[in-house]
């Protein structure tokens, strides 16, 4: 029987690709800042993934396909030897656990700093973020970035590429290209981070050209049914601002439906907004849907279950979740059993490094055996 959105569980099976997922809930990639001071996954890491393996899908956190790429200290990176056999690890943990996993992909730009990588970011065009960098000497004002020469958005391109290769051969599943969140491909899209004149900026079809290559050659390298894409229309992290959101994700969009590829993933998707309406209506294969559980505040009581199933109602495919699952390796049981959800402990712990706050979190069963 076909399962229509009106009838969609969060707990039926989905299929992605080639890919068999047992319910529809994702773990959303997030920053945790866990990895040695080279990028290499550690085994705090492993443990860390592999607690969550219940997860229909995990998508890792975004690892930089290149040393300018890096945003913050100790996030992780898939371009060394030594990066991909950190990640093999916690790929073949994970999927013993019967899990499956795709590996975010993400150049920073202008979301950087020198004290991090030990180069000058790099953006589409010279114009400084405005907030602090978190380095390991503590906030930094950001430096202004080097724009990019068009041969440099091409090694970008092919970073990006090489990137997915490796994070094949580190035994994920597929990857993510991030587009979103004002990070670099964001930067591309948004006017205000691109004011170049030459054929990557201006007009809406030159400023989406950028993401459109990578997913082509991040395809091209590895499938295009192990690669999705995340974006997040007029969300204004990072001091993004689209300025023409409503028309420039259209056209964005039909370009990525005609690639094949095995998701999309869109950030704070409000079933009730045109635009993300529009999203579905118009992307022909499997959307996941991220909603928009707030910042800085505590999580739902039911974890962002209903967020979740109305997210389905209106046409997704499977809902990303993310803080949830950070305090709840174990959360598609609680969801299942209407059990009550761990929160999120002091947040400044997300980033801190160290296990508390990370792999400390109690099962369920933890709980009731304590009790």
């Amino acid at each position: 029987m076909i399962t229509t959105a009106a009838t969609r569980s969060l707990f039926e099976p989905a299929e992605l690709g080639s890919l068999r997922l047992p319910h529809r809930l994702a773990m959303a990639p997030m920053t945790r800042n866990r990895a040695a001071a080279d990028g290499t996954p550690t085994d705090l890491m492993t443990t860390y993934y592999t607690q969550r393996a219940g997860a229909g899908l995990i998508i890792a956190e975004a690892a930089t396909p290149s040393r300018v790429g890096q945003t913050y200290a100790n996030i992780p990176a898939i371009y060394t030897g030594e990066q991909v056999a950190g990640w093999r690890r916690v790929t073949d943990a994970v999927h013993a656990a019967d899990g499956h996993i795709f590996l975010q992909l993400q150049h920073g730009g202008r979301v950087g700093h020198p004290d991090n990588s030990g180069l000058t970011p790099v953006a589409p065009s010279p114009i400084p973020l405005t907030d602090a960098i978190h380095t390991p000497g503590g906030s930094r004002p950001a430096v202004v970035p080097k724009e990019l020469t068009v041969d440099e958005i091409h090694a970008t391109v092919e970073d990006f590429a090489a990137a997915a290769r490796n994070a094949i051969a580190a035994g994920f599943d597929g990857v993510e290209v991030h587009s979103a969140n004002g990070y670099l491909l964001h930067q591309f899209l948004s006017r205000n981070t691109n004011h170049r004149t030459d054929a990557y900026g201006g007009s809406i079809a030159n400023r989406i050209r950028f993401t459109l290559e990578v997913v082509d050659a991040v395809a091209a390298a590895i499938g295009p049914d192990k690669v999705g894409v995340r974006i997040s229309p007029a969300v204004t992290a990072n001091n993004i601002e689209e300025g023409d959101t409503e028309t420039l994700y259209p056209p964005l969009i039909a370009a990525l439906a005609e690639k094949r590829l095995a998701y999309l993933h869109v950030v704070f998707a409000d079933p009730d907004q045109p635009l993300f309406q529009h999203i579905r209506q118009s992307w022909p294969g499997v959307l996941i849907a991220n909603p928009n559980l707030g910042w800085g505040v505590p999580l739902p009581a039911d974890g962002g279950k209903h967020a979740a199933e109305r997210l389905l109602a209106a046409g997704a495919d499977i809902v990303s979740l993310g803080r949830a699952f950070l305090a709840n390796p174990d959360l598609v049981d609680r969801l299942r059993a209407g059990a009550a959800i761990n929160q999120v402990r002091d947040s400044h712990l997300m980033y801190v490094g160290g296990s508390e706050g990370y792999t400390d979190y109690p099962t369920l069963a933890e709980q009731l055996r304590a009790a």
